[in-house]
C-alpha cells in the first residue's frame, strides 16, 4: 500500500467529502418529503358541501401535514447547523430564513387551528411552505464559521422569531381584511372567526414581534464593534419604526381596519427586504461570499 503524500492527500479529501455527500443526501431526502407532504395537502379539496360549516380540521390532511412539517424542520436543521461542512459553524442565507419563517408561521397555525376555525387558509399555507422548502433546497445558504460575538446566535434567533411573529400577524391581517370585505358586502361567513377577535389576535402578534425585534436590533447594535447604516440595518430600523408606529397609532388614535393593515404590510415588507432581500442580492445577483459576515 502506497503512503505517498499524494495518496494521503487524496484520502483526506475523500474522507472530508463523505460527510458533505451524506449531508447533501439527507437534505435532499428531507426537502423532498416536505415538498411531497405540502403538495399533497395543497391538492386536497374541501369535503364539505357548499354552505356547510367546517368546524373540524380535515383528518385527511393530518398525516401529510405532519410529515411535511417534520421533514421541513429536519431539512432546516441539516442546512442551518452546517452538518457536513469541513469547518464547524452555521450555514445561513436568505432562502433558509424564508423557509424558517414559513415553518414558524405554519407551527403557530397548527396550534391555533386546534382551537380556532382557521382551516380556510390551510391549503394556501401548504403551497407557500412548499415554495419556501424548494427555495431553501435550491439555495442552502453559505457557511459562517465565525461569529463576531457570543451574542450573535441569540441575535439571529431573535431576528428569525420576529420574522415568524410578523408573518403570523400578516396572516391574521389578511383574514381580517377578507372578513371585513365580506361584512361590507353582507356575505355570510359561517364558521369563521369574528372580526374583532381577528383584530385582537393581529395586534397581539404585532406587539410580540415588535418586542422581539427590539431585542434583536439592540443586540446587533451592542455586539457590533462599528455600527454601520448599511441596507440591512437601515431597512430593519425603518421596519421597526413603522411597526412601532402602528402600535402607537392603535393605542393613541384607535387605528383599525385597512389603515392598520397597510402599516403592518409596509413594516413587514421592510423587514423582509432588510435581511432576506439584501442577502438575495448578495448571494444570487452579486454572488458575493459571506465570509466573516455577522448576519
Amino acid at each position: 500500500m502506497s503512503l505517498s503524500p499524494a495518496s494521503v492527500a487524496d484520502a483526506a479529501v475523500a474522507s472530508a467529502g463523505a460527510p458533505a455527500a451524506a449531508a447533501g443526501m439527507a437534505l435532499a431526502v428531507a426537502s423532498l418529503l416536505a415538498l411531497l407532504g405540502y403538495v399533497w395537502v395543497g391538492l386536497l379539496r374541501p369535503t364539505a358541501a357548499p354552505g356547510e360549516v367546517v368546524v373540524r380540521r380535515p383528518l385527511r390532511s393530518v398525516p401529510p401535514m405532519a410529515l411535511a412539517w417534520t421533514a421541513q424542520f429536519a431539512a432546516l436543521y441539516i442546512d442551518i447547523s452546517g452538518y457536513g461542512l469541513s469547518t464547524p459553524g452555521a450555514r445561513f442565507g436568505f432562502a433558509p430564513a424564508l423557509s424558517m419563517t414559513a415553518w414558524l408561521v405554519l407551527t403557530v397555525y397548527l396550534i391555533e387551528s386546534r382551537f380556532l376555525p382557521l382551516h380556510s387558509v390551510r391549503r394556501v399555507l401548504a403551497w407557500l411552505a412548499a415554495a419556501a422548502v424548494l427555495l431553501a433546497w435550491s439555495f442552502p445558504g453559505e457557511s459562517r464559521p465565525t461569529a463576531a460575538s457570543p451574542w450573535a446566535p441569540l441575535h439571529w434567533v431573535l431576528g428569525l422569531a420576529s420574522y415568524g411573529l410578523f408573518g403570523v400577524a400578516v396572516l391574521h391581517a389578511a383574514l381580517m381584511n377578507r372578513a371585513e370585505a365580506r361584512l361590507r358586502q353582507k356575505i355570510a361567513s359561517p364558521g369563521s372567526l369574528p372580526l374583532l377577535q381577528l383584530e385582537r389576535l393581529t395586534f397581539q402578534f404585532v406587539a410580540a414581534g415588535v418586542g422581539v425585534l427590539s431585542l434583536a436590533i439592540f443586540l446587533g447594535w451592542w455586539f457590533t464593534p462599528t455600527w454601520r447604516w448599511d441596507h440591512k440595518n437601515l431597512l430593519a430600523v425603518m421596519g421597526w419604526l413603522v411597526l412601532a408606529g402602528l402600535l402607537v397609532g392603535r393605542r393613541a388614535y384607535g387605528w383599525r381596519g385597512r389603515r392598520a393593515t397597510r402599516w403592518l404590510y409596509a413594516g413587514a415588507a421592510l423587514l423582509l427586504l432588510s435581511y432576506a432581500g439584501s442577502r438575495f442580492v448578495l448571494e444570487v445577483i452579486l454572488q458575493r461570499g459571506a465570509a466573516g459576515a455577522v448576519a
